[in-house]
């Protein structure tokens, strides 16, 4: 009886052990991980001390006077410029050197010069009418308003640039698929 027993415990311990080896084979041959899910609530407010910039070198203290959709804006335009980058660079390592049009060449200069510039300003003048205890509401506005004209500009040309390369991308796969399919006599 205690032999039963015995490989009855030894039957089931090896099972268990199969059968997280297997599940654990599983994940893996599928690219995923075994664990525990985190949730992340892509709504929820960001902090600037958890934001990571990718590409953007922001001054986090002139994004202080922000708001919440400003913030959320400036970084989808630094994964959209992360976006491009990666584009970029993989042209390079196919030792394609695409010339830098002027509308890269602009869209660079604003991200890079002019937005630091701009947000630095908005925050100067948000913190002089804090410390003069102005409310001026209309200039605060004003500074909003234009500087959430500069990021809409931004965004839009990123996006034409992004749809440019991702039309080039198309246009080249149809040549091939022409070339290929020119060739099939």
């Amino acid at each position: 009886m205690s032999i039963l027993i015995g490989i009855g415990i030894v039957t089931t311990v090896t099972t268990f052990y199969l059968g997280k080896k297997g599940w654990h084979a599983l994940h893996k041959a599928v690219g995923i991980s075994p664990g525990v899910l985190t949730y992340r609530d892509y709504d929820a407010p960001l902090s600037l001390s958890t934001i990571n910039w990718q590409q953007l070198a922001l001054n986090k203290v002139h994004l202080k006077n922000l708001s919440e959709p400003q913030l959320r804006q400036l970084k989808r335009i630094d994964e959209k410029v992360t976006s491009y980058q990666a584009y970029q660079k993989a042209l390079q390592a196919q030792h394609k050197t695409p010339a830098v049009t002027e509308q890269q060449f602009v869209l660079n200069k604003m991200l890079h010069t002019r937005l630091p510039e701009m947000l630095a300003s908005h925050h100067h003048l948000a913190n002089i009418n804090i410390s003069a205890g102005n409310a001026n509401n209309e200039k605060k506005a004003e500074a909003n308003q234009l500087l959430q004209q500069v990021l809409n500009n931004i965004e839009q040309r990123l996006d034409r640039l992004l749809e440019q390369m991702e039309s080039q991308q198309l246009q080249a796969l149809r040549v091939m698929k022409n070339y290929i399919n020119s060739h099939d006599s």
